[in-house]
Protein backbone atom coordinates (compact mmCIF):
# COMPACT_ATOMS: atom_id res chain seq x y z
CA UNK A 1 0.00 0.00 0.00
CA UNK A 2 1.27 3.60 -0.83
CA UNK A 3 0.78 6.46 0.49
CA UNK A 4 0.84 9.79 -1.53
CA UNK A 5 -0.64 13.11 -0.25
CA UNK A 6 0.27 15.68 -2.93
CA UNK A 7 -0.27 19.59 -1.67
CA UNK A 8 -3.04 20.63 -3.67
CA UNK A 9 -5.17 18.39 -3.11
CA UNK A 10 -4.28 16.16 -0.42
CA UNK A 11 -4.63 13.26 -1.81
CA UNK A 12 -4.48 9.85 -0.37
CA UNK A 13 -3.48 6.66 -1.92
CA UNK A 14 -2.40 3.53 -1.02
CA UNK A 15 -1.16 -0.32 -2.54
CA UNK A 16 -1.60 -3.30 -0.66
CA UNK A 17 1.37 -5.83 -0.21
CA UNK A 18 1.11 -9.36 0.95
CA UNK A 19 1.23 -9.15 4.54
CA UNK A 20 -0.93 -7.65 7.15
CA UNK A 21 0.44 -4.21 7.38
CA UNK A 22 0.24 -0.29 5.80
CA UNK A 23 2.64 0.80 3.26
CA UNK A 24 3.26 4.53 3.78
CA UNK A 25 5.54 6.35 0.72
CA UNK A 26 5.88 10.20 1.87
CA UNK A 27 6.69 12.58 -1.00
CA UNK A 28 8.28 15.82 -0.71
CA UNK A 29 7.96 18.22 0.86
CA UNK A 30 7.60 15.52 4.08
CA UNK A 31 5.49 18.97 5.62
CA UNK A 32 2.78 18.87 2.84
CA UNK A 33 2.53 15.37 3.07
CA UNK A 34 2.18 15.00 6.77
CA UNK A 35 -0.44 17.82 6.12
CA UNK A 36 -2.51 15.65 4.48
CA UNK A 37 -1.95 12.48 6.44
CA UNK A 38 -3.07 14.83 9.28
CA UNK A 39 -5.88 15.34 6.93
CA UNK A 40 -7.33 11.34 6.37
CA UNK A 41 -6.33 11.26 10.19
CA UNK A 42 -8.94 13.41 11.02
CA UNK A 43 -11.53 12.15 8.75
CA UNK A 44 -10.86 8.34 10.35
CA UNK A 45 -9.61 8.59 13.89
CA UNK A 46 -8.24 5.64 15.04
CA UNK A 47 -7.53 4.50 11.12
CA UNK A 48 -3.70 3.69 11.91
CA UNK A 49 -4.61 2.24 15.53
CA UNK A 50 -2.76 -0.86 16.46
CA UNK A 51 -1.83 -1.37 12.35
CA UNK A 52 1.83 -1.98 11.69
CA UNK A 53 3.30 -0.07 9.10
CA UNK A 54 6.18 -0.28 6.30
CA UNK A 55 7.93 3.27 5.24
CA UNK A 56 9.02 2.87 1.71
CA UNK A 57 11.02 5.75 1.13
CA UNK A 58 12.46 4.27 -2.56
CA UNK A 59 11.33 7.71 -4.04
CA UNK A 60 12.23 10.07 -1.26
CA UNK A 61 15.68 8.50 -0.34
CA UNK A 62 16.43 10.44 2.76
CA UNK A 63 19.47 10.43 5.45
CA UNK A 64 19.04 8.62 9.06
CA UNK A 65 18.49 11.94 10.31
CA UNK A 66 15.76 12.64 8.27
CA UNK A 67 14.33 8.78 8.62
CA UNK A 68 14.45 8.92 12.36
CA UNK A 69 12.50 12.66 12.21
CA UNK A 70 9.68 11.13 10.23
CA UNK A 71 9.48 8.25 12.63
CA UNK A 72 9.11 10.29 15.26
CA UNK A 73 6.59 12.56 13.60
CA UNK A 74 4.62 9.18 12.40
CA UNK A 75 4.44 8.01 15.91
CA UNK A 76 3.35 10.72 17.53
CA UNK A 77 0.27 10.51 15.49
CA UNK A 78 -0.05 6.95 16.54
CA UNK A 79 1.56 5.50 13.94
CA UNK A 80 3.61 2.71 14.59
CA UNK A 81 6.37 1.85 11.69
CA UNK A 82 7.48 -1.98 11.50
CA UNK A 83 10.10 -1.99 8.67
CA UNK A 84 11.01 0.38 6.27
CA UNK A 85 11.71 -0.26 2.98
CA UNK A 86 14.93 1.86 0.96
CA UNK A 87 17.22 -0.09 -1.73
CA UNK A 88 21.06 0.16 -0.69
CA UNK A 89 20.67 1.60 2.76
CA UNK A 90 22.17 0.84 5.84
CA UNK A 91 19.88 1.59 9.10
CA UNK A 92 21.34 2.20 12.40
CA UNK A 93 19.93 -0.07 15.13
CA UNK A 94 17.61 2.91 16.66
CA UNK A 95 15.39 2.89 13.18
CA UNK A 96 12.98 -0.28 12.26
CA UNK A 97 14.25 -2.70 10.22
CA UNK A 98 14.54 -2.57 6.18
CA UNK A 99 11.98 -5.06 4.55
CA UNK A 100 12.95 -7.75 1.79
CA UNK A 101 11.08 -10.03 0.01
CA UNK A 102 7.65 -8.04 -0.09
CA UNK A 103 5.30 -8.97 -2.78
CA UNK A 104 2.05 -7.42 -4.24
CA UNK A 105 -1.18 -8.86 -2.58
CA UNK A 106 -3.68 -10.72 -3.67
CA UNK A 107 -6.64 -12.03 -2.75
CA UNK A 108 -9.53 -15.10 -4.03
CA UNK A 109 -12.42 -13.16 -2.27
CA UNK A 110 -13.58 -12.79 1.13
CA UNK A 111 -11.27 -11.27 4.42
CA UNK A 112 -13.42 -11.48 7.93
CA UNK A 113 -11.44 -10.32 10.59
CA UNK A 114 -13.39 -9.85 14.11
CA UNK A 115 -12.22 -7.19 16.75
CA UNK A 116 -10.03 -4.97 14.20
CA UNK A 117 -11.31 -1.42 13.25
CA UNK A 118 -11.00 -0.55 9.81
CA UNK A 119 -8.83 -2.31 6.32
CA UNK A 120 -6.97 -4.95 6.24
CA UNK A 121 -5.35 -3.14 3.46
CA UNK A 122 -5.83 -0.71 0.40
CA UNK A 123 -5.60 -1.05 -3.77
CA UNK A 124 -2.82 -0.67 -6.15
CA UNK A 125 -3.27 3.19 -7.99
CA UNK A 126 -1.15 3.74 -10.55
CA UNK A 127 -3.20 4.77 -13.31
CA UNK A 128 -4.51 7.91 -12.69
CA UNK A 129 -1.88 10.97 -12.69
CA UNK A 130 -1.57 13.85 -9.64
CA UNK A 131 -3.20 16.18 -11.93
CA UNK A 132 -6.30 13.88 -12.47
CA UNK A 133 -6.48 13.40 -8.77
CA UNK A 134 -6.35 17.14 -8.63
CA UNK A 135 -8.92 17.98 -10.83
CA UNK A 136 -11.36 15.19 -8.99
CA UNK A 137 -10.86 16.57 -6.10
CA UNK A 138 -13.00 20.22 -6.44
CA UNK A 139 -16.32 20.01 -4.97
CA UNK A 140 -19.34 21.27 -7.29
CA UNK A 141 -21.43 22.77 -4.58
CA UNK A 142 -24.89 21.33 -5.52
CA UNK A 143 -27.39 21.29 -2.54
CA UNK A 144 -28.81 18.24 -0.61
CA UNK A 145 -26.20 16.03 -1.77
CA UNK A 146 -22.81 14.37 0.07
CA UNK A 147 -19.68 15.84 -1.45
CA UNK A 148 -16.45 14.11 -1.70
CA UNK A 149 -13.39 15.21 0.09
CA UNK A 150 -10.71 16.92 -1.67
CA UNK A 151 -8.79 13.57 -1.22
CA UNK A 152 -8.28 9.95 -2.20
CA UNK A 153 -8.37 6.49 -0.48
CA UNK A 154 -7.65 3.89 -2.59
CA UNK A 155 -9.58 0.95 -0.59
CA UNK A 156 -8.44 -2.63 -0.02
CA UNK A 157 -6.48 -5.44 -1.37
CA UNK A 158 -5.73 -8.07 1.36
CA UNK A 159 -3.36 -10.29 1.59
CA UNK A 160 -5.05 -14.19 2.10
CA UNK A 161 -8.09 -14.58 3.28
CA UNK A 162 -9.76 -15.66 5.85
CA UNK A 163 -13.13 -16.87 6.14
CA UNK A 164 -15.32 -17.13 9.02
CA UNK A 165 -18.08 -20.13 8.72
CA UNK A 166 -21.37 -19.04 7.82
CA UNK A 167 -20.43 -14.99 8.09
CA UNK A 168 -20.50 -14.80 3.83
CA UNK A 169 -21.50 -16.95 1.12
CA UNK A 170 -20.13 -16.70 -2.64
CA UNK A 171 -22.54 -16.78 -5.17
CA UNK A 172 -21.99 -16.98 -9.48
CA UNK A 173 -21.52 -14.43 -11.29
CA UNK A 174 -18.59 -12.61 -9.52
CA UNK A 175 -20.94 -11.82 -6.60
CA UNK A 176 -20.31 -12.30 -2.97
CA UNK A 177 -23.91 -12.50 -0.68
CA UNK A 178 -23.30 -12.04 2.88
CA UNK A 179 -26.07 -13.52 4.23
CA UNK A 180 -25.89 -12.54 8.64
CA UNK A 181 -25.47 -8.92 9.70
CA UNK A 182 -21.96 -7.60 9.63
CA UNK A 183 -20.26 -7.30 13.42
CA UNK A 184 -18.36 -4.15 14.53
CA UNK A 185 -14.68 -5.01 13.31
CA UNK A 186 -15.35 -7.07 11.22
CA UNK A 187 -13.81 -6.38 7.54
CA UNK A 188 -15.33 -7.87 4.09
CA UNK A 189 -12.94 -7.73 0.74
CA UNK A 190 -14.77 -8.78 -2.26
CA UNK A 191 -12.19 -8.12 -5.60
CA UNK A 192 -14.03 -9.95 -8.33
CA UNK A 193 -17.36 -8.10 -8.14
CA UNK A 194 -20.58 -7.11 -6.45
CA UNK A 195 -21.02 -7.40 -2.34
CA UNK A 196 -24.75 -7.91 -1.38
CA UNK A 197 -25.45 -7.75 2.38
CA UNK A 198 -28.49 -9.30 3.98
CA UNK A 199 -28.31 -7.89 6.92
CA UNK A 200 -26.93 -4.22 8.77
CA UNK A 201 -23.74 -3.19 8.81
CA UNK A 202 -22.79 -2.26 12.06
CA UNK A 203 -20.68 0.54 12.74
CA UNK A 204 -16.27 0.06 13.12
CA UNK A 205 -17.02 -2.32 10.33
CA UNK A 206 -16.39 -2.29 6.64
CA UNK A 207 -17.67 -4.06 3.21
CA UNK A 208 -14.51 -3.78 0.28
CA UNK A 209 -15.99 -4.14 -3.37
CA UNK A 210 -14.29 -4.15 -6.89
CA UNK A 211 -18.05 -3.60 -7.81
CA UNK A 212 -21.32 -2.48 -6.55
CA UNK A 213 -22.26 -2.37 -2.68
CA UNK A 214 -25.82 -3.40 -1.37
CA UNK A 215 -26.78 -3.35 2.08
CA UNK A 216 -30.21 -4.24 2.70
CA UNK A 217 -30.37 -2.68 5.67
CA UNK A 218 -28.67 0.41 8.04
CA UNK A 219 -24.93 0.72 6.99
CA UNK A 220 -23.22 2.24 10.03
CA UNK A 221 -19.83 1.35 9.01
CA UNK A 222 -18.01 1.99 6.18
CA UNK A 223 -18.70 0.60 2.34
CA UNK A 224 -15.60 1.14 -0.44
CA UNK A 225 -16.49 0.51 -3.88
CA UNK A 226 -15.05 0.02 -7.14
CA UNK A 227 -11.74 -0.74 -5.33
CA UNK A 228 -10.44 -1.77 -8.37
CA UNK A 229 -10.30 1.20 -10.37
CA UNK A 230 -14.46 0.92 -11.14
CA UNK A 231 -15.98 4.40 -11.81
CA UNK A 232 -19.11 3.08 -12.57
CA UNK A 233 -19.73 0.94 -9.01
CA UNK A 234 -22.33 2.31 -7.03
CA UNK A 235 -23.24 1.63 -3.69
CA UNK A 236 -27.31 1.21 -2.39
CA UNK A 237 -28.64 1.11 1.42
CA UNK A 238 -32.03 1.33 3.46
CA UNK A 239 -30.69 3.48 5.96
CA UNK A 240 -27.81 5.83 5.39
CA UNK A 241 -25.71 6.07 8.77
CA UNK A 242 -22.29 5.05 7.04
CA UNK A 243 -19.37 6.59 8.59
CA UNK A 244 -17.74 6.39 5.42
CA UNK A 245 -19.23 5.91 1.20
CA UNK A 246 -16.05 5.94 -0.85
CA UNK A 247 -16.19 4.71 -4.92
CA UNK A 248 -12.96 4.40 -6.84
CA UNK A 249 -11.22 6.05 -4.06
CA UNK A 250 -13.44 9.32 -3.37
CA UNK A 251 -14.92 9.05 -0.44
CA UNK A 252 -17.23 11.55 1.92
CA UNK A 253 -17.94 10.92 5.73
CA UNK A 254 -20.17 11.18 8.34
CA UNK A 255 -20.09 14.56 8.72
CA UNK A 256 -20.22 15.58 4.98
CA UNK A 257 -23.24 13.63 4.45
CA UNK A 258 -25.44 15.35 7.38
CA UNK A 259 -28.90 16.48 5.69
CA UNK A 260 -30.78 15.13 3.14
CA UNK A 261 -28.93 11.73 2.69
CA UNK A 262 -28.66 10.90 6.52
CA UNK A 263 -31.11 8.34 7.72
CA UNK A 264 -32.65 7.43 4.59
CA UNK A 265 -32.42 4.95 2.03
CA UNK A 266 -29.18 6.55 -0.73
CA UNK A 267 -27.20 5.20 -3.56
CA UNK A 268 -23.98 6.70 -4.14
CA UNK A 269 -22.21 6.99 -7.29
CA UNK A 270 -19.93 8.87 -9.28
CA UNK A 271 -21.03 12.12 -11.46
CA UNK A 272 -17.96 14.50 -13.57
CA UNK A 273 -15.38 13.24 -11.20
CA UNK A 274 -17.39 13.90 -7.67
CA UNK A 275 -19.03 11.80 -5.26
CA UNK A 276 -22.63 12.13 -5.34
CA UNK A 277 -25.07 10.66 -2.12
CA UNK A 278 -28.43 11.08 -3.06
CA UNK A 279 -31.39 9.96 -1.43
CA UNK A 280 -33.56 6.86 -3.30
CA UNK A 281 -37.13 7.80 -5.00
Amino acid sequence: MTFAAPLETKSIRFRARSFVAFTLTPEAPIGAWLEGLDHWIGNSPGYFSGRPVVLDLNALKPGSDEIAALVASLGARGIRVYAIELEGASLGPELPPLLTGAKEATSDGLLAQPGRNGKAGVAEEARKTEAESSERGKETGRPDEGKAEAGKVKAAKPVKTEQEAGAAEPVPAGTLMVKSPLRSGQSIFHPHGDVIVLGSVASGSEIIAAGSIHVYGTLRGRAIAGSEGNISARIFCRRNEAELLAIDGWYTTAEDMEGASRGKPVQAFLEDGVLRVVPLN
